[in-house]
């Protein structure tokens, strides 16, 4: 399934994003569904009898209601699927075309971000535009920094520019989402614990990150303006295609493409990456309960920034560009950045 969080009107207050599952092109509100598959199908309402709502507005409270809700889901999902487009979309509130619609981050209001750093050619690549070699440390454990679940964008969305700073940088990254709570979860049953990925823009502001943390702390600043996600939330059934690998050592052969304005910056696999997913969470989760719609990002991939590319191949990002991340499997992910500042 792909699931994401809509508006009809791009004005609408961020925290009033409806949840939706697409059927093709169409876009299934959520709720609405769990109504009208409980008007159509006993076996259905039978499913959802002691529920306040058959299905709820929101993916991050169909996380927190667990299997059973998904079960609801998927249940509705098959009795709307059996319909044509057209009469699904004489149901008031029920379908929207993909065109329609404006997307915000399919989890706009995560309980936390954790970002990782988990391409190795990303850090050999960026540390050595500095002299640097990757630190002995990395390879010992899977580190991470905390970013801000207030300043994220969708697709489309546009990007305000960081007004302190000159060196504005995209990340082209995957996150994964957290479905059920857990606490020190072994790397070889952590993928059970995945409700779904997505793609990631961790946009960065060089200049601000280098001067904080030449003090050694953060990335705050540097990185708290925006993130993007989108432009849907794919479960992992849909992958099964691209996995590579079980347990621990769970990848994904899934192309990643970087563009600016047109123009092809990137081209990575996720498979590259050092640390899995997996691998991720067992550390995450280390001392600490993770909770349904806690968001983990892989970290930049290789090649996957400007940092990394350096001047000689594209200058530093300004206002007016589109940016689009795309991976296979998970669609495309365009920002414009804006002169609305940040």
């Amino acid at each position: 399934m792909k699931l994401v969080t809509y508006v009809l009107d791009p004005n609408t207050p961020r925290e009033e994003g409806r949840a939706g599952v697409l059927l093709n092109d169409l876009v299934l509100d959520l709720a609405v569904l769990g109504h009208w598959a409980a008007q159509r199908e006993a076996a259905f309402a039978r499913l959802s009898a002691n529920q306040e709502a058959p299905l709820p507005g929101t993916l991050l409270a169909l996380l927190r209601q667990g299997a059973a809700a998904w079960e609801r889901l998927r249940a509705a999902l098959e009795l709307a699927a059996q319909e044509e487009p057209t009469q699904l979309q004489h149901q008031q509130g029920l379908a929207f075309r993909l065109e329609e619609v404006h997307l915000r981050p399919p989890i706009p209001d995560p309980p936390t971000i954790r970002d990782f750093f988990a391409f190795e050619a990303h850090v050999r690549n960026a540390r050595a535009r500095s002299g640097l070699e990757v630190p002995a440390q990395w390879y010992q454990i899977p580190v991470f920094y905390f970013s801000n679940t207030s300043a994220l964008y969708g697709h489309e969305e546009a990007i305000p520019y960081p007004r302190l700073s000159q060196a504005l940088d995209y990340e082209l990254e995957i996150a994964a989402v957290i479905g059920r709570a857990g606490q020190d979860i072994p790397a070889e049953q952590a993928s059970d614990y995945i409700a779904g990925y997505m793609i990631m823009n961790d946009w960065s502001a060089r200049d601000l990150q280098l001067q904080e943390m030449a003090v050694q702390l953060g990335p705050a600043k540097g990185k708290d303006f925006a993130t993007s996600f989108g432009p849907w939330l794919v479960t992992p059934d849909e992958l099964q295609p691209y996995r590579r690998g079980s347990g621990a050592d769970e990848r994904f052969d899934l192309p990643m493409r970087a563009r600016v304005n047109g123009v092809l910056l990137t081209e990575a696999n996720f498979q590259e990456i050092y640390y899995t997913f997996p691998q991720m969470i067992e550390r995450a989760s280390q001392h600490v309960r993770l909770r349904p719609g806690d968001i983990l990002g892989s970290g930049t991939c290789g090649g996957g920034c400007l940092l990394e590319l350096g001047q000689e191949r594209h200058r530093w990002l300004t206002v007016g560009d589109v940016v689009e991340l795309e991976v296979e499997g998970l669609g495309r992910l365009r920002n414009t950045i804006s002169g609305a500042t940040a």
